[in-house]
């Protein structure tokens, strides 16, 4: 059998959970065993899968990691750092998602190299002490958009800097639509296992950001500001459609 331990300070609760769970769906496919128990401060979460399912559990760890510290350990690093003037929440939060998955591939392949499993990992010392580059990348982006302040105070230039950001991600979907109902917004992609829960009009320009798509089809009968920031920054890869009961069926069927 081949055992690792992966182990989390307490605090972090939230973020080992839902690293257990992920590992959970996959290493019982492994014919192995995840448990998970705290000790002195910390969650460990350890694993046992026979030898010959090594490399596929090793991935799968890898990538568990990867997306913890690309997502929630990069946003707790912009959250404490960044200082820019006040813009609507809508605006803000754009941003941030912007910046969180500005150059990701970078990002990832900087914590895959530096990934041993020859040892057990304790998450918050491999990225404090194994990551210093990161964090420095990291660094240079947060200086660059509180040195330019300023510029962001104009709506126009605060626009255009997230146009900027958004055109340079990676394109995840193909295409996806958006429908304004009452109380938030719900979307729709080709993946077929997407949470077709409502978002809010505060998140909604933010999870369109992380799904990065090539191209959005909005039906609305009534605009919004966050309909209208998403038809500045994305522009050409907009469709507008009416919110019509024909058009609504037509989309759920596609994504059905």
């Amino acid at each position: 059998m081949w055992e690792f331990s992966l182990n989390l300070k307490s605090e972090n609760f939230e973020i080992a959970k839902h690293i257990f769970l992920s590992l959970s769906k996959y290493i019982k496919d492994f014919d192995g065993v995840v448990t998970s128990h705290e000790e002195n401060g910390y969650i460990c979460i350890l694993l046992a899968v026979k030898k010959q399912y090594k490399d596929k559990t090793q991935k799968v760890i890898s990538n568990c990691i990867i997306e913890t510290i690309c997502n929630n350990f990069k946003m707790k690093f912009l959250e404490r750092y960044l200082s820019l003037p006040e813009h609507d929440k809508i605006g803000m939060n754009a941003f941030k998602k912007a910046l969180l998955n500005f150059d990701r591939e970078t990002d990832k392949f900087i914590v895959k190299k530096n990934l041993d499993f020859n040892k057990d990992i304790f998450l918050e010392s491999f990225y404090f002490f194994r990551l210093k580059t990161l964090q420095e990348k990291w660094a240079e982006l947060v200086s660059l958009s509180n040195e330019n302040k300023e510029y962001l105070l104009s709506s126009d230039s605060f626009i255009d800097l997230l146009k900027f950001l958004v055109d340079n991600l990676d394109i995840y979907e193909d295409e996806i639509s958006i429908v304004k109902e009452d109380g938030g917004y719900r979307i729709y992609s080709e993946d077929k296992t997407s949470d077709k829960s409502l978002v809010t009009e505060d998140t909604i320009v933010s999870s369109i950001i992380d799904l990065s798509p090539q191209k959005i089809n909005l039906y609305f009968n009534e605009p919004s500001k966050a309909i209208t920031l998403i038809e500045r920054i994305f522009e050409e890869r907009v469709t507008i459609n009416s919110a019509s009961v024909q058009n609504i069926n037509n989309v759920m069927i596609k994504f059905k």
